[in-house]
Parts: structure tokens; C-alpha cells; sequence
């Protein structure tokens, strides 16, 4: 990457050292086929990013490359400085990476309060300090911490994972489709409990289907077509930019042009938390 690519590249990025720095990832799960093509992404301190785009563009495959459970071929993966490509993921646990994956993300046999333990079993000294922490950001599973998380509906099993996967106090937090399978009430807790997250000083980045609420809560954003980036920007910015709408939102162009001629019809403009959540 070269300098005078690197603004258009991580449009929007704050000054600064980054916290996660991928720079220019080729990566895949078979030998000699790419999933990642030169693909790159910045995460400062604080901050909440979002990845979006078609399906098979590389999102997931993305996060997994993140965080060691899928092979980096060429480029560079450094967090606060160190180099951390192909780092087996109990490493990058003990480094300060949290990863929250779609499916299969709780032990359901275990109880909700044995789940959390699992998430500090390198240090299991901290697991009072850090329940305690955990829960004031999940407050709804204090009284449940004995129930089975197999009998917990999908939406709780998020929950779930998320707070497990903070158990470890990590600086930077991976969620791979946090919202998918959701009913619409649940998807917009999960974001919101993604906000309160980041909120509570933990940096994330974010693979969302849901490219419309993912950009309503994201600092920024990246759009990723065949494994390579293809737009990037503040995400409220993205949400109203008509190439992106048109390209990777499919029918939220319909929607926005609705509730853009709906305002227009009262005189004013709409914000971008006007437009309707749904998916």
C-alpha cells in the first residue's frame, strides 16, 4: 500500500497509530485459491468498524484471517505494532483478541455462569473481577447464571458469546454476523449491545449482512467486493453515498428514496436514524 493510497483506502480513519492493521491480506482455505485479495482494514483505538458487502465477498473470511483460524498468504496483520499473521488463536486471545463467531458459539451443555468461565480458563484468577465487569454490560443474565445455554433462545445465545468473549478483557473484540437468524427486535439489541460494547472502551470490528443498521452504528466502514476493498468511509456517510446504495444495499436504495421524498414532502431532510431499521 502506498502512501497516497492509504487516505482513500481507510477514508475517514482517525490520525495515528492503528490498534489492528491489516495491510494488503491474500488469504484463502484451499491451496492456490485466494478468498482475500490484497485486502486492507485499520482499527484505532476506540473505535467500531464495519464490514459489509455481497455474499462471497470475503467479510467472514476476513474476520477468521483476523483472528489465525484461516491462513494469510502474503501481506501483513500487526496489532499495536507487533506482527500477528497465522497466530493460532489462543495466542491472539492472550494478545487481547476477542472473536464472537456466527454459529456454534456457546457450549450448550455448560451453564451460562460455566460458559463465562471458559472464557478466562487461561486466567481463571480473574474470573470474579471480570464476571463482575461482564455482567454490568449483560445485566439480563445475572439472575440466569445457572441455566443451560442449550436452552436458551438464539438471540441469548449471542449474548452469551459476546459476554464470554469479553471475559478476557480484550482490546479489540471480532463479531461475525451478530444479527443473522435473528427476529428483527433481537437484531436491533444485538447492535445496540454492540454499541454498548464499544461504548465501554473495547474496540470491534463488525461482518454485518445487515449492511443498513451496521452503517447506523459504525464509526466507519469498509466495503469488501471479491476479497478486495471497494469503498470505505464513515458509515452514516456510506449509508447516503448513491454508489453504494445502488452497488451492495440492494433495496435499501427503494427505501431511502421513499423516505427521502416523504421529507421532501414536509420540507425537511431526513436524518439517517429516520429511516426505517428494518431489514
Amino acid at each position: 500500500m502506498t502512501e497516497t493510497a492509504a487516505p482513500t483506502l481507510h477514508r475517514g480513519a482517525p490520525a495515528g497509530e492503528p490498534l489492528l492493521h491489516a495491510d494488503a491480506l491474500v488469504a484463502g482455505y484451499l491451496p492456490g485459491v485466494n478468498i482475500l485479495n490484497e485486502c486492507s482494514l485499520v482499527l484505532h483505538p476506540g473505535e467500531l468498524v464495519g464490514i459489509i458487502g455481497p455474499n462471497g465477498a470475503g467479510k467472514s473470511t476476513l474476520l477468521k484471517a483476523l483472528f489465525g483460524l484461516v491462513q494469510i498468504r502474503e501481506g501483513s496483520l500487526r496489532l499495536a505494532g507487533e506482527e500477528i499473521s497465522n497466530l493460532r488463536a489462543d495466542a491472539l486471545v492472550q494478545r487481547g483478541v476477542g472473536f464472537v463467531p456466527q454459529t456454534n458459539n456457546v457450549f450448550p451443555s455448560l451453564t451460562i455462569e460455566e460458559n463465562l468461565q471458559m472464557g478466562v480458563y487461561q486466567t481463571p484468577h480473574k474470573f470474579a473481577e471480570r464476571l463482575e465487569v461482564v455482567l454490568s454490560l449483560f445485566p439480563e443474565l445475572t439472575n440466569r447464571r445457572k441455566q443451560r445455554a442449550g436452552a436458551l433462545s438464539g438471540g441469548e445465545r449471542q449474548m452469551v458469546a459476546m459476554a464470554r468473549a469479553l471475559m478476557p478483557e480484550p482490546s479489540v473484540l471480532l463479531l461475525d454476523e451478530p444479527s443473522a437468524g435473528l427476529s428483527p427486535v433481537r437484531q436491533d439489541e444485538a447492535f445496540l449491545r454492540t454499541r454498548r460494547i464499544n461504548k465501554a472502551g473495547v474496540s470491534v470490528v463488525i461482518v454485518e449482512q445487515n449492511a443498513r443498521r451496521a452503517l447506523q452504528i459504525c464509526d466507519r466502514a469498509y466495503v469488501l467486493d471479491q476479497g478486495r476493498n471497494a469503498y470505505s468511509g464513515p458509515g452514516r456517510e456510506l449509508m447516503h453515498d448513491p454508489k453504494v446504495i445502488e452497488l451492495y444495499l440492494g433495496t435499501l436504495a427503494t427505501d431511502v428514496d421513499a423516505a427521502r421524498a416523504a421529507e421532501q414532502g414536509r420540507g425537511a431532510t431526513p436524518t439517517t436514524d429516520e429511516v426505517s431499521p428494518s431489514a
